[in-house]
């Protein structure tokens, strides 16, 4: 039996290293020697939380972002080698359920989702390997191309935000989700504030374009602050980047009337918040909230990142083995880190 070193999830804060067999490869799928997978907010969540909608059962393998190359391939599989490296998103859709005839396939009632990627190896199964596995080329770096699947769901967020340039958006939130946002939205054209709690994270923000940052942690009132950005009118567009119910209606307090506040940070199954319902109404205030990626904005980021218009280096901030993984998890949760890739 041939077997591999993989991280299995067995609930909340624990995580354990298990040699296990190398799974046998099917028709159309492919088994990927994983090269760097990174660790993500979504992922954190789940280890202290003990689930998630990704996690079907317990135990289940884990981690999602990663880039590597193709060990074997199953029968039918087209349009790859052994060999070849690749990066690879961590679901599809079936592209026949009502919610993909309705091109919302982010909400896909079959939507096959992948985890693994903290493991020497991951079976990649056929509906993911037909839509959402990309050839890499040229020395682009592993590292910087598992940011493939978070950045499709930024993304997403950004194409339904409907951003215009000159537009004053604040992200709330530095973490990586934040920093990814807060690029795009530089790309786009937008004036960009940042509000966090962290200096070397808001530094981080700066370097990736934000005209603005603000720690939160340092300040009473914030919003006085935020008010004098926007010459008292608050911001075109809003996006909670942290999934704290507090921060939800933060990001609705400042935002411009007709404005968009995006709830883009995932609160905790169970979370209610409060809304001021005569501001939502007399105000026109927009509230929106985006779930995961489709195909197209996984294309989308596969090619931002194949030309670089994203730094790496900014947001992943410590390289560990394998074996360092709950190390790496625990980092996180001091809020010491960022992304920190992993190498099996």
């Amino acid at each position: 039996m041939r077997t591999m070193t993989s991280a299995l999830f067995y609930g909340s804060r624990d995580l354990r290293l298990e040699e296990v067999e190398i799974p046998a490869v099917a028709p159309g799928e492919a088994l990927i020697r994983v090269e760097k997978a990174l660790t993500c907010a979504t992922d954190l969540k789940t280890y202290i939380r003990g689930g998630h909608k990704m996690i079907p059962t317990l135990p289940c393998p884990f981690g999602h972002e990663f880039a590597g190359t193709i060990h074997e391939i199953g029968e039918g599989t087209s349009g790859i080698e052994i060999g070849m490296p690749v990066v690879v998103a961590n679901s599809a859709p079936c592209n026949d359920c009502p919610f993909c005839k309705r091109q919302q396939q982010n909400l896909c009632e079959n939507l096959v989702f992948l985890n693994g990627a903290y493991s020497e190896y991951i079976l990649v199964p056929e509906p993911i390997v037909s839509q959402n596995l990309y050839p890499l080329t040229g020395d682009v770096p592993f590292e910087r191309m598992a940011l493939m699947e978070p950045l499709a769901c930024v993304l997403h967020g950004l194409d339904r935000t409907e951003v215009h340039p000159g537009d004053q958006i604040a992200v709330i939130g530095a973490g990586p989700i934040g920093l990814m946002w807060v690029r795009m939205l530089h790309l786009a054209g937008a004036e960009v504030t940042v509000l966090g709690r962290s200096r070397w994270k808001l530094e981080a923000a700066e370097r990736l374009g934000a005209k603005y940052t603000l720690n939160v942690s340092e300040m009473d009132r914030p919003e006085f602050a935020l008010m004098e950005i926007t010459a008292g009118l608050g911001f075109d567009v809003v996006v909670e980047a942290v999934g704290v119910p507090e921060i939800w209606e933060r990001a609705f307090a400042i935002t411009r009337r007709g404005g968009t506040v995006h709830l883009f940070g995932g609160c905790e199954k169970g979370t209610t918040v409060p809304l001021d319902t005569h501001a939502l109404h007399y105000d026109e205030k927009r509230v929106l909230s985006v779930f995961h990626h489709t195909p197209e904005h996984v294309a989308q980021a596969f090619d931002v990142l194949r030309k670089g218009d994203l730094d790496e280096n900014i947001l992943i901030t410590q390289r560990v083995p394998l074996s360092e993984l709950a190390e790496a998890f625990e980092q996180m949760e001091r809020r010491e880190a960022l992304k920190i890739c992993i190498t099996p």
